[in-house]
């Protein structure tokens, strides 16, 4: 910073984003009021007339990710579409922030910007004439399912992503009779498309929610949900 600009203003926000910056470029365990003092050029102690710890730090990482969700919602759209929605805005927060989304599942979320994305998956599966246990275990059922395609689209492109360059190779050491499917199936083991393997995934999990007992849905636009 050049001299006589005015430094800008400390603010909870701009320390949150150091905190998320740092998180994302480091890890997470790189991350304390020291480093992010330091990522701001401001002396440490200032930061606790913003953020009083590295705890309440933490949880405003959780909600800077989660309130970055986009939940737009078009009430002429099926609550299927709806649902899908939802899960694809998590994952295309995952995939910004990669590192951000541990604080997330570790850290509670209970401002209004956090609560948002459950209150419209309970909405969606109210509007879909799900009585309210349904309607939580739904709302559970979604997360759980974009969480667990983001680790495993992680896991899989650590598991298997040397594939797409060794190929059928990877299998010759394999004994044929043990690994029959495995050898087989070799070619489409080795493909990687992680795309079309979430949107699979989240077609039978809406398969699945469709089939559930409810009452009649609402009429699209009624302006339920």
């Amino acid at each position: 910073m050049t001299s006589g600009t005015p430094r800008p203003a400390l603010t909870r926000d701009r320390i949150v984003q150091a905190a998320v910056a740092l998180i994302e470029r480091e890890g997470a365990d790189a991350l304390s009021m020291r480093r992010v003092a330091a990522e701001l050029d401001v002396a440490v102690m200032s930061l606790y007339n913003h953020v009083p710890n590295k705890t309440a730090l933490l949880e405003g990482v959780a909600e800077h990710v989660v309130a970055g969700l986009d939940l737009g919602h078009d009430p002429a759209v099926s609550w299927q579409e709806g649902a899908r929605a939802l899960v694809r805005a998590f994952r295309k927060v995952a995939h910004e922030y990669p590192r951000c989304m541990t604080i997330v599942l570790t850290h509670k979320v209970d401002t209004a910007a956090g609560l948002r994305p459950m209150e419209r998956a309970l909405a969606l599966a109210d509007a879909a004439g799900f009585d309210a246990e349904a309607a939580v275990r739904i709302m559970r059922a979604l997360l759980a399912y974009a969480i667990g395609a983001q680790m495993r689209e992680a896991g899989m492109e650590k598991m298997l992503g040397h594939l797409e360059e060794t190929g059928v190779e990877s299998w010759n050491h394999l004994d044929a009779d043990e690994f029959r499917h495995v050898i087989a199936y070799g070619p489409q083991l080795a493909a990687h498309d992680p795309e079309s393997d979430f949107e699979f995934g989240l077609d039978l999990l809406i398969a699945a929610l469709e089939a559930l007992p409810r009452r009649p849905a609402a009429e699209p636009g009624s302006g339920r949900g």
